[in-house]
């Protein structure tokens, strides 16, 4: 018998012998990932993140499931942003950009270099970030026009990423993993972020996905219990 950890009783005592497989209510869960978090005493605040399993077939390519919602109440953190521009240096620096250039990026990229969350480029700086794809791709920063990261809007595409952005792609198992905010969110604050993802997700559901979409979410944080929702709570 696996013989569990102080923080495991602790977990356990806080949920109820009788948690797994147990659907909540989305603020129920948040509200007991709150308590785990508090009670544990985990010293840091924690992200809040969701798990959506997906009622697609994910080998194929036409049921690739990837984008970015923009969340009401941010991510809690500072977002570094990056801008790969020759044509809109100025409105990247307006705009709040914590790294504009071209010449100079790309070779601090190809240092490993890499002192930023979130590269943004403008669509005629395409052909030289394609050569970076090596150093950008296992980083998951390669800019892309689905998740609004290569664009002719700097200004937007600036203020939406230091908001901060739900950025997800689903897995190969069909399964979408992303952060949607902090502990010291509100309860509502999440939900509501929460809701904005599952729309933005719903948006994105292929024209040639059968049955139920979103077939199970689940709620956790950096170091806490993942909680099953019900579907009924939510979206």
């Amino acid at each position: 018998m696996t013989k569990l950890t102080k923080r495991k009783k602790q977990i356990v005592e806080i949920l109820g012998d009788s948690s797994e497989g147990k659907r909540y209510d989305v603020i129920e869960a948040i509200s007991l990932l709150k308590k785990v978090s508090k009670d544990t005493q985990v010293g840091f605040k924690e992200s809040i993140d969701v798990s959506l399993n997906l009622g697609i077939e994910a080998r194929k390519s036409d049921q690739s499931v990837r984008g970015a919602a923009k969340l009401p109440h941010g991510l809690g953190k500072e977002v570094r942003v990056a801008v790969y521009t020759r044509s809109a240096v100025e409105d990247a620096k307006s705009a709040g950009a914590d790294i504009v250039g071209s010449d100079e990026l790309s070779a601090d990229i190809k240092a490993d270099k890499i002192n930023f969350d979130v590269l943004i480029a403008t669509q005629d700086a395409m052909p030289d970030i394609g050569k970076l794809g090596q150093k950008l791709g296992p980083k998951k920063l390669m800019p892309n026009p689905k998740v609004g990261t290569v664009t002719r809007d700097v200004v937007t595409a600036v203020k939406e990423a230091k908001a901060g952005k739900a950025v997800f792609k689903n897995d190969k198992n069909g399964i979408l993993h992303c952060g949607i905010g902090r502990i010291d969110f509100s309860a509502e604050h999440i939900k509501e972020n929460l809701d904005a993802l599952i729309e933005e997700v719903k948006r994105k559901k292929p024209a040639t996905a059968k049955g139920i979409y979103l077939k199970k979410i689940t709620l956790t944080t950096t170091m806490g219990p993942g909680l099953m929702l019900d579907l009924a709570t939510v979206g």
